[in-house]
């Protein structure tokens, strides 16, 4: 099947959609459209084969096989019967399906997932509704928002932050395609100094750092449409192989990671080298108030602690203060922050230059940005 392009989906955490998007289009796939918490495109089997390995900011890369309205159970079954299963499936395959629902008529889950599983069992199998599941897996996804069904294949596997290199975690861990989100909205590169001086177990600095040299997210891992006989061994070897050539050894002006628990510094310090990056980030154990920049025109990108996520609302408000002190001492950097503390602007004493609606996980947060003057040509 090559050259044949499949309609695609990126999916996305509300409010990194733009992001994808741009990172999709920076890798030559062109008329992509953004709807909530996903970017759809049309691809070939290489494409997605290099947006898994390529992608820093999304969740996973979807295969869409159809859309249909299903109001009831019968509709939902016709609709997914009368997805081309036999050209889309190995022999054999081995489904699962991931339903969701959404301001629809159907909303039992497991009900949604019996339907579907069913549709395709008796589309695939030639003889009976039974088949022996020994192939290739397959997982479906299964959609219904206001009784519109979208049903997709999942390519990825296990989620596109999985990057592989993560031995050791905080108490509240940041998603590593959140945290590569996060540098991506700060307009950083590497000629200009990062910081995260409340670095926990390394995860900004870390895609920092792998952003800088050009590392792909994904190379170190696999993806669950690697089994798949439309997508070959040799196509996700050449877009690998692609990835090795990209890989840069940045002329970087400096990654400092800090953090006032040692044992975290040192997890942080286990998890770059795991990322093959510990070369490019200076970690030290220090708090944040003793943190001073000796460069101009820096970028601090932080995810500090914030009382809904660890139950300290007083020990956050203190340190959104001592970051808006920082700032005023450190007048040429860029502030970015993340946090779900609601007085955060009033603690750090400036109202920010522009700040964006995210999720960490299911916590409502804001993305406070402090832009700083740009370092002269």
């Amino acid at each position: 099947m090559k050259g044949f392009r499949y309609s695609c989906a990126a999916a996305a955490s509300f409010g990194l959609e733009s992001v994808v998007r741009s990172e999709i289009e920076g890798l030559g796939i062109n008329g992509t459209r953004v709807e909530d918490r996903r970017v759809l495109f049309d691809a070939t089997a290489r494409d997605i084969a290099r947006c898994n390995i390529w992608l820093r900011a999304a969740d996973r890369v979807l295969i869409q096989v159809g859309e249909f309205p299903a109001p009831d159970f019968d509709a939902l079954y016709q609709g997914i019967r009368a997805v081309p299963w036999r050209d889309l499936l190995a022999p054999f395959p081995a489904v699962t399906v991931d339903a969701r629902s959404a301001g629809s008529k159907l909303t039992a889950v497991p009900s949604l997932q019996s339907v579907a599983k069913k549709a395709i069992v008796d589309a695939v199998s030639r003889s009976a509704s039974h088949m022996p599941e020994t192939g290739p897996r397959y997982e479906v996804h299964l959609s219904l928002q206001k009784d519109l069904a979208t049903v997709s294949l999942d390519t990825t596997g296990p989620g596109l932050h999985k990057r592989g290199y993560r031995r050791h975690t905080g108490e509240a861990p940041l998603h590593e395609n959140l945290a590569a989100a996060l540098v991506l909205l700060s307009r950083w590169d590497s000629s200009r100094p990062f910081a995260d001086p409340v670095c926990g177990s390394g995860t900004i600095a870390i895609e920092a750092a792998l952003l800088a040299a050009n590392i792909a997210p994904g190379m170190f891992r696999g993806f669950a449409a690697e089994e798949w006989p439309q997508f070959p061994a040799a196509l996700w070897s050449e877009a690998r192989a692609s990835a090795r050539d990209a890989r840069v050894r940045p002329v970087i002006a400096g990654i400092d990671a800090s953090d006032r628990d040692p044992a975290m510094v040192k997890a942080a310090a286990v998890n770059a080298a795991a990322a093959g990056v510990a070369d490019l980030i200076r970690f030290r154990a220090a708090p944040l108030e003793s943190f001073l920049p000796t460069e101009e025109f820096g970028c601090l990108a932080c995810n500090p602690p914030y009382g809904e996520r660890l139950g300290n609302t007083r020990e956050a408000q203190e340190l959104a203060r001592a970051m808006g002190s920082l700032r005023r001492r450190a007048p040429t950097w860029s502030f970015f922050v993340l946090s779900a503390l609601e007085d955060f602007q009033r603690c750090f004493g400036e109202r920010a230059s522009r700040n964006r609606k995210l999720y960490n996980g299911n916590l409502r947060c804001w993305y406070y940005q402090y832009f700083g003057p740009l370092p002269r040509a």
